[in-house]
């Protein structure tokens, strides 16, 4: 007598119950995403005319160096952060750019990577990239799960080499480094690199842009070390992205919104480094309380507060750094008379 066939387990269709507020995470979000990016603007344009000005001998419009300017130099960052933890002592060498990763880092841990989901500037161009390439062809590409994982790993290959060259350097060596010409002007060659972009670099820059809007945050989710430092710091962090079971209508929108490609629809609590804390599939959900950023005791933690806090730790670094004088690096104009107009010809020790 031939066996017969289990029929099919039946799947019970939950009753949706749509939330009662709509949701302005993303409001606030790129509220915050574009007003960093119109800083780091702004920080740019004053530091070029900055150049500029010691470049011509004086002869053009005068501009103070922006100490945010820093903030684009994470090794130097890196290293002065160390200065401050062996030594007790904060650098008079790029001090903002200390201040400002320690914001970041704090941001990070508190608030799930945010700095990359709710501040980064490269990270919020990366964002418009690949919405563009969406809109364009109607959806983005993923690498295979294999080649996807295997490169998600260079990032943190890159972080753990950055990591080693700083942790191996003795607090002396890097001091005579930041005050050698080379790290003086470190930031000016950093400007220089975009300025006269070579045929490689031009390359390379094109086809980060070109995957980017294929693939979404290529060069964040792959070759980012800084994001990679901030997802580390994530880790400890102790709010997390938490779904109800029971409320849940297994839409999977969550997962589909992501842009981390975190399978949000199929776990309780996500724990990946890969979060950003962006609240994007919070920001979908269709059913109320099935979705929520919580504190360990699965307490609700509304996205204004998100932005609150990221706010209040930038602002409040900044303004400690200010107040007790470590934020401007002070150096006369004759230094940088000299040393500017030849930041190329100086190399790395």
């Amino acid at each position: 007598m031939a066996a017969t066939a289990a029929p099919p387990p039946i799947k019970i269709r939950k009753k949706l119950v749509k939330r009662a507020a709509k949701d302005r995470s993303q409001t606030l979000r790129r509220a915050l995403q574009l007003a960093f990016l119109a800083l780091n603007v702004w920080i740019g344009v004053e530091f070029y005319l900055f150049v500029r000005y010691y470049e011509t001998g004086g002869r053009s419009a005068y501009a103070v160096r922006p100490p945010g300017v820093e903030g684009w130099l994470p090794i130097a960052s890196l290293m002065n952060l160390k200065v401050l933890l062996m030594s007790g002592s904060v650098p008079a060498l790029h001090p903002a750019g200390m201040f400002l990763l320690i914001a970041f880092l704090a941001a990070s841990w508190i608030f799930r990577k945010s700095f990359c989901g709710w501040l980064c500037p490269v990270g919020t161009v990366s964002e418009y990239l690949w919405r563009l390439g969406r809109r364009a062809f109607d959806r983005n590409f993923c690498l295979p799960r294999p080649a996807d994982i295997a490169l998600r790993g260079l990032k943190y290959i890159l972080l753990g080499l950055f990591l080693y060259a700083v942790g191996s350097m003795p607090v002396p060596a890097i001091r005579t480094f930041l005050s050698g010409p080379y790290g003086l002007v470190d930031d000016v060659k950093m400007l220089n690199f975009f300025r006269f972009l070579g045929l490689t670099g031009g390359i390379v820059t094109a086809i980060l842009l070109i995957a980017s809007i294929f693939i979404q945050n290529f060069w964040c989710r792959y070759l980012c070390p800084y994001g990679a430092l901030m997802g580390v710091a994530a880790l400890a962090s102790p709010l997390r992205i938490r779904r109800n079971p029971s409320l849940c209508i297994d839409c999977a929108k969550c997962a589909k919104a992501c842009p981390n490609v975190l399978p949000v629809d199929r776990l309780i609590t996500i724990r990946s480094a890969e979060c950003t804390g962006c609240l994007e599939c919070v920001a979908v959900c269709p059913a109320a309380g099935a979705l929520f950023l919580s504190t360990p005791r699965a307490k609700r933690v509304p996205a204004w507060v998100v932005a609150a806090g990221i706010a209040t730790l930038f602002l409040g670094v900044f303004g400690y750094a200010r107040l007790t004088g470590h934020w401007y690096t002070n150096l006369p104009s004759d230094t940088y008379f000299e040393l500017v107009p030849h930041a190329n010809e100086f190399t790395h020790p």
